[in-house]
This record gives C-alpha cells, sequence and structure tokens, in this order.
C-alpha cells in the first residue's frame, strides 16, 4: 500500500506542476500583448481631469454656467427684448433689399420695413425711461467697442441715403410722393408702347411711341433740374433709355437743334457783316470828302485862268 500511495502522490505531483506552468505561461503572454498594446506616453492625471476631455454635454453646462453674470451687468428684460424686435426688422429689411437691387427698387418696394427699423432704432436711442426706470440706449449701443447694434443700423441708414430715397417716399414712410408715382405712371405708359410695338420691324415703335418717350424724358429732365431724384427713378430712365436707343435702335431728335444752328451761324457771320459794312460806309464817306476839294480846285483853276487872259 505505501507504494501506491507514493505513486500517486507523484502523479499528482505531476499534474500540479504542468497545471502551474501553464498559468505562468498565459500571464506572461497577456502581460507582454498588454505591454505592447500601451502607448509610449501616458496621460497625467492632471491632463485627464482637464475641461478639455470632457464630455460635449459637460463642456456646454460649463459654458451655460459661465454666461451667467450678476444681475446688475445684466440688461433687463425690457431692453432685451427691444434687441430681439429690432433683429428681426433688420432681417427683413435686408430680405427686401436683397430682391430690390437688380432693377433697383429698393425705395418703392423697402420704404416700409426702413420705416420700421428705424422706429425702433428710435425707442432704443431715445433717453426715455423704459419699465423700471431703465434706458436701454447706454446697454445697447454703448457698453462695448465694438457697438455692434449702432454699426449695423448705420450702415442701412447710408444705404439709404446714398438712394436718396427721401426725395421719393413721403415723411413718415407712408408712401411714394405725387411726383414719384407720376413718372412711374408715365414709365409704364412708355414700356406698354414698347411691348406692343417690339415685335418685327421697330420703325413703328420709334415712330408710335415717340410722343410718350418724349414726354418722359421732359419729365426726368425736371425733376432732375429741381434734384427730386432717387436711385429707382435713375435706373428706370437709364433703362429705358438702353432700350430705346441701343436695343430698338430709335432716336430722338431735338426740335430745338435748328434754332441753335440759325443763331449760331448768325453769330459767326456777324463780325463779317459788321467789318463789310464798315468799309463801305468808310468808302462811301471818302468820295464825299474828296469831291468839294476837286470842285473848289477846279474853280480855282478857272479864275486863274481868266485873270491872264
Amino acid at each position: 500500500m505505501s507504494s501506491l500511495k507514493f505513486s500517486l502522490f507523484l502523479v499528482f505531483l505531476v499534474i500540479h506542476v504542468d497545471t502551474f506552468d501553464g498559468s505562468i505561461k498565459v500571464n506572461l503572454t497577456s502581460s507582454d500583448s498588454a505591454d505592447k498594446l500601451k502607448p509610449v506616453r501616458t496621460l497625467s492625471p492632471v491632463a485627464v481631469n482637464s475641461p478639455v476631455f470632457k464630455s460635449v454635454a459637460d463642456s456646454l453646462f460649463s459654458l451655460n454656467l459661465l454666461s451667467s453674470f450678476p444681475d446688475d451687468l445684466e440688461i433687463s428684460e425690457y431692453c432685451s427684448e427691444l434687441l430681439h424686435i429690432f433683429g428681426q426688422r433688420y432681417v427683413t429689411y435686408v430680405n427686401c433689399l436683397i430682391p430690390a437691387a437688380r432693377p433697383v427698387k429698393v425705395c418703392q418696394n423697402c420704404y416700409s420695413s426702413y420705416g420700421s427699423l428705424v422706429a425702433m432704432y428710435a425707442n432704443i436711442s431715445a433717453d426715455q425711461m423704459g419699465p423700471g426706470n431703465v434706458s436701454c440706449r447706454d446697454s445697447l449701443l454703448r457698453s462695448d467697442r465694438l457697438m455692434l447694434v449702432y454699426q449695423l443700423y448705420n450702415n442701412l441708414e447710408d444705404l439709404w441715403q446714398q438712394s436718396n430715397c427721401v426725395h421719393c417716399v413721403t415723411n413718415g414712410f407712408i408712401g411714394l410722393n405725387n411726383d414719384t408715382l407720376f413718372f412711374m405712371a408715365t414709365l409704364n405708359q412708355t414700356l406698354t408702347c414698347f411691348d406692343k410695338y417690339k415685335q418685327g420691324n421697330h420703325t413703328e415703335l420709334c415712330k408710335n411711341c415717340k410722343g410718350t418717350y418724349r414726354a418722359l424724358n421732359e419729365l426726368y429732365s425736371g425733376m432732375e433740374e429741381n434734384q427730386t431724384l432717387c436711385i429707382d427713378i435713375e435706373d428706370a430712365m437709364n433703362m429705358t433709355r438702353r432700350l430705346w436707343s441701343r436695343i430698338f435702335g430709335c432716336s430722338f431728335p431735338r426740335e430745338e437743334t435748328v434754332p441753335v444752328i440759325a443763331v449760331s451761324s448768325f453769330m459767326l457771320f456777324l463780325p463779317i457783316i459788321f467789318y463789310l459794312s464798315s468799309f463801305l460806309h468808310s468808302e462811301q464817306k471818302k468820295r464825299k470828302l474828296i469831291h468839294p476839294k476837286r470842285a473848289k480846285a477846279y474853280n480855282t483853276l478857272m479864275n486863274i485862268q481868266d485873270k491872264q487872259s
């Protein structure tokens, strides 16, 4: 029995040694592969805890926390509402300007939206106190170096002034004035005549539309002299003249050309007429002065001859 126990002990010992050796190899292999997979540079605990490596939700949450200031530095709800309305009217006016760029209809299409923007800016820039005795002029217009609201409004105001829309729009931005409406009506008559005769030979167009086109030119010249033109009228007249002369090949003879040529010719020949008349008058006077002298000399000679005889 002792030999049998000893044999069993040896078998158990061999099995236990193989198992222990395999476990060591497995652990070594896994550790080696782990070492190979490790990055060369490891992050320090400070870098891992940095806000840069936070999740998107955490970063947004932190930014929202940073965007809040004490109540005495924030603008009031009243001023915030005025700023919101100003932004809406600003966008409305800009959206109106883009389609009105060509052909130019800035004044006749966008005067209403511009008037609303002007009214809102007047409320922001006024000295009057709003609810809670709060003035929004300093907080919205002058609180920073950029002065964004002021710059945005100033750009659109410069555009309105350069367009001379004040000459075509009534006070208070109610509508177009009478001169502008009359010009637009005359322009529509001219363009309607163009559309009627533009097909085929343009000779009929030049003949039948000359009256309305002349009336439009005279009206434009009068408005130009009175300085009541805006960019809409200027652009419309330029396009109409281009149609008349370049596209349709029509001419517009001026009736005052003949009198101008006659007066110019008279002024040109006036010095010649003056010198010619002066020359003739001097010759005639010379003849009148010489004749008495010759007669007197002849009488004196006859008297001398009589005395000698």
